[in-house]
């Protein structure tokens, strides 16, 4: 895909960012990878995350914005009314709008034209919900969306293969506090079965 112009990707993690930033560098140098965190929990990951992040500009030799502060709180607040609804339903939807606003903003005052995301590369995350929130946010921030997903021709399994070579930290829950619980629930529960 040619862009002409800066452009900003989203980032939520490392892993997921492997193929598509390097394949937007090959098209265009001025690309820009923008990781958001506060839906990350608990501290400890965010950091881990981040690092890995950081790991991945230096590799690659490309710039990086990070969301100005860690703040769960805020990002809590944001869902109130919906945190116990199901993996997968309103609750991530508000996350991840609350994560492509986030990018949209710094895009806005940072001058790029373009806005993409990371979290298309995802099996477990819905494309077509997330480009038309892309697509919705941009054009509210006067930016072109880059209406991608990564997933496509084994994007996920390039990734994984990718983050393998280059040792970057793979996380095993999408990253707030309530996958992160259900990951450890789902943990439990396997070994209740297994005993």
């Amino acid at each position: 895909m040619k862009t002409q112009g800066r452009v900003l990707l989203h980032i939520c993690c490392a892993p997921d960012a492997t193929v598509p930033w390097t394949e937007l560098l090959k098209e265009n140098e001025d690309v820009w990878g923008y990781f958001y965190g506060s839906n990350i929990h608990p501290k400890e990951e965010h950091d881990r995350r981040l690092n890995a992040v950081i790991q991945l500009s230096e590799t690659l030799g490309a710039p990086l914005l990070v969301e100005q502060r860690y703040s769960p709180l805020s990002w809590l607040l944001s869902l109130r009314g919906h945190l116990y609804y199901p993996e997968g339903g309103v609750r991530c939807a508000l996350c991840i709008r609350a994560q492509l606003d986030s990018a949209a903003q710094v895009a806005r005052e940072g001058n790029f034209a373009y806005l993409g995301t990371t979290l298309t590369i995802s099996p477990h995350k819905k494309p077509d919900l997330i480009n038309a929130m892309g697509r919705a946010i941009s054009r509210r921030y006067g930016l072109k969306w880059l209406d991608v997903v990564w997933r496509k021709n084994n994007g996920f399994l390039r990734s994984v293969e990718m983050s393998k070579r280059l040792g970057l930290y793979r996380q095993n829950y999408c990253g707030c506090i309530l996958s992160f619980r259900g990951e450890r629930h789902d943990k439990k529960q396997g070994a209740a079965r297994a005993s």
